[in-house]
């Protein structure tokens, strides 16, 4: 039975991170492909990472898990903001000077 649920959590974690690979390919606009990338990106990588505590099954292996999680969510949307904030900026001076 655990090894169903690990399962589980490894395949919806490949197929976020595939979802986000392929956003980041063929969506439109920087700002799209930003959204794409941190919400399917950061789900992804989340879900692999909880398959592989549950397979180890140590308290030493989840509580990094855990902390590689919270670190993910916490920088993922910075991330996020400085390259919308740099994307924005750069269409702004290049409307400026055209």
């Amino acid at each position: 039975m655990t090894e169903i649920i690990i399962a589980i959590f490894l395949l919806l974690g490949g197929f976020f991170a595939l979802i986000a690979a392929v956003g980041v390919l063929r969506l439109p606009d920087v700002l799209t492909r930003m959204h794409a990338s941190t919400k399917a990106g950061t789900l992804g990588s989340s879900l692999i990472l909880i398959g592989g505590a549950i397979l180890y099954g140590d308290a030493a292996v989840t509580v990094r898990v855990v902390a590689i999680i919270l670190f993910l969510m916490l920088t993922a949307p910075i991330g996020a903001h400085m390259i919308g904030r740099a994307a924005a900026r750069h269409e702004y001076t290049k409307k400026k000077t055209d």
